[in-house]
């Protein structure tokens, strides 16, 4: 039996090193890997490039790595809710590579599958195809680095801009449950960006709010095998890492809503 689990969060992370790449599951605060970026921040890793759908917010998830400092780089889709990241960008101190969504999204998972680069017709037409977009300021407000354009072809009358997979050194995943064997449940939405980075992290290591032994899962009811999954923790509910935020509350007249 090939049993996966290690002891804590931070024997998990303890061989990302200053400089590693990255992906991070979660979409805002939604199925993040707290406890994994916790000990990771604990450990002092710096000059990050982290891949993920958000930064977390300005005291949670990514943002805690980003407010010291660690994160040198980032590929995101949507940075909106740190305060901290903007000034960081805007600054020079960040270098930010934004990608639409299911670009992304995709990016990962053709890593994960093997297949190097893939013609999408997101972002023909723009800066994303077109080269421009800033991704690092000087001190001085002006743009220091600017993407470079991509090859656009045409299939069947229409234009296709060609992305790169994407296959970084690590994947931190939550999930809500797992075995020894590595193979995941994810709960609900937090699926979200969760099998992706797993699949295309080269280590990937997966906290869990339940362990269970090899053979209690129905295979039906696997959503990622654990093919992709190196090592696993378990963070069981109730614990210092346990606390599911919501990024955003929107309280109507009558209350909260």
């Amino acid at each position: 039996m090939i049993d996966k689990v290690v002891a804590t969060a931070e024997e998990a992370v303890a061989d990302i090193g200053d400089g590693a790449s990255l992906a991070v599951g979660g979409f805002g605060l939604c199925g993040i890997p707290v406890a994994l970026i916790d000990a990771l921040h604990r450990q002092g890793t710096r000059d990050l490039t982290t891949i993920s759908n958000n930064c977390g917010v300005d005291d949670w998830g990514l943002g805690i790595l980003l407010a010291d400092g660690r994160i040198a780089r980032t590929i995101s889709s949507y940075v909106g809710e740190n305060k901290e990241f903007a000034r960081q960008f805007l600054a020079g101190e960040l270098e930010v590579v934004l990608t639409p969504q299911g670009t992304l999204a995709e990016k990962l998972r053709a890593g994960g599958a093997g297949i190097p680069a893939f013609f999408t017709a997101a972002g023909v037409g723009t800066l994303v195809a077109e080269g421009g977009l800033p991704q690092r300021y000087d001190a001085e407000g002006t743009v220091a680095l600017a993407s470079s354009p991509k090859e656009v072809r045409t299939f069947n009358g229409a234009d296709y801009v060609l992305e790169e997979s994407l296959t970084p050194d690590f994947a931190l995943v939550h999930a809500q449950k797992g075995d020894r064997h590595g193979n995941l449940v994810f709960h609900a939405t937090a699926m979200n960006f969760n099998p992706l980075c797993a699949m295309a992290g080269r280590i990937t290591v997966a906290e869990v709010e339940e362990l269970v032994e090899p053979g209690e899962l129905d295979p039906e009811h696997v959503h990622l095998p654990g093919i992709f999954v190196q090592r696993v923790v378990h963070v069981p509910p109730g614990g210092p890492h346990s606390e599911k935020r919501i990024e955003k509350r929107t309280v109507s007249a009558g209350g909260e809503s």
